[in-house]
Parts: structure tokens; C-alpha cells; sequence
């Protein structure tokens, strides 16, 4: 089986060498040693890392990419179907996520625009701070 070499892994990945050593140290990504004791990964390993950034510019945190990657086979590389049935799990958070962000993008300048910065006094969205009896916190975009 081929393997990459630290450097070469990082540039076909995109990722850091720094990177991948801390996604080592997590436990989501493996590596193997040479007998000088350098890190040779398998290019299996890329489809870890793309997975991992993507996740990561969604608002994944690492506990959760960590718990999906543990799901996947060991020694083989993912199949089709195991992508499949780990993206299943994620789609309904992403989606809420994606509400969420176009509920922040169209609501988001009428209230900056009016100018006042606060939806306590704000008579526009917030009248005499009506929310503040749904809880703390940015009401209006967390529930719609």
C-alpha cells in the first residue's frame, strides 16, 4: 500500500504538518512509522482529513467529527456506503445550522440597521424587550 510522507500528506491534503500531527494526537487520523521514526500515512487518510475540514468550516466540534470518524472501519478505506450512512446522522444538525444562518442573514441588517445595537430598547424587533419571557440570549434567531 502506498504511503505519503509527512510533507507530501500536508500538501496533497491542504493541511498543516502541524495539523495533522494534533489530528494524530486526537485519535482521527493514523499514521505509521518508518524506521527512522517518521510518519508515513496512508492516502486513505486523505478522505479523514477532507472530511475533517469540512466539518470543521461547518461548526462541527471535534468530539462530535471524533465520535463519526470512530464509526468508520479501521483497515479499510470508508466505502461509498459508510460516508453514506455517517452523513445520514449529520443532516438534520446541519440543517438546523443552515436555518439558523439564513435566519441570522435575513434578519441580521434590519437589526444593525436601525442603529440602536440593542434589542432591549430596539421598538422594532423587540417592543418593550418581549423576549427577555423566552430566555436569555439572542431569541429572535434561536427560535423563529
Amino acid at each position: 500500500m502506498e504511503t505519503l510522507a509527512i510533507g507530501d500528506f500536508a500538501a496533497r491534503s491542504g493541511v498543516a504538518p502541524s495539523a495533522l500531527r494534533f489530528y494524530e494526537r486526537e485519535g482521527l487520523i493514523r499514521s505509521t512509522r518508518t524506521g527512522g521514526n517518521q510518519r508515513r500515512y496512508e492516502r486513505s487518510e486523505l478522505r479523514r482529513v477532507a472530511f475533517i475540514k469540512i466539518a470543521q468550516q461547518v461548526g462541527v466540534s471535534l468530539d462530535e467529527i471524533r465520535s463519526a470518524l470512530a464509526q468508520l472501519p479501521e483497515n479499510r478505506t470508508p466505502t461509498k456506503a459508510d460516508w453514506a450512512r455517517l452523513s445520514a446522522h449529520w443532516r438534520r444538525n446541519l440543517d438546523d445550522r443552515i436555518a439558523l444562518l439564513e435566519r441570522l442573514r435575513d434578519q441580521l441588517t434590519g437589526c444593525i440597521g436601525c442603529g440602536c445595537l440593542s434589542l432591549q430598547r430596539c421598538h422594532l424587533i423587540n417592543p418593550s424587550d418581549q423576549l427577555a419571557e423566552l430566555g436569555a440570549g439572542p431569541q429572535a434567531f434561536l427560535n423563529p
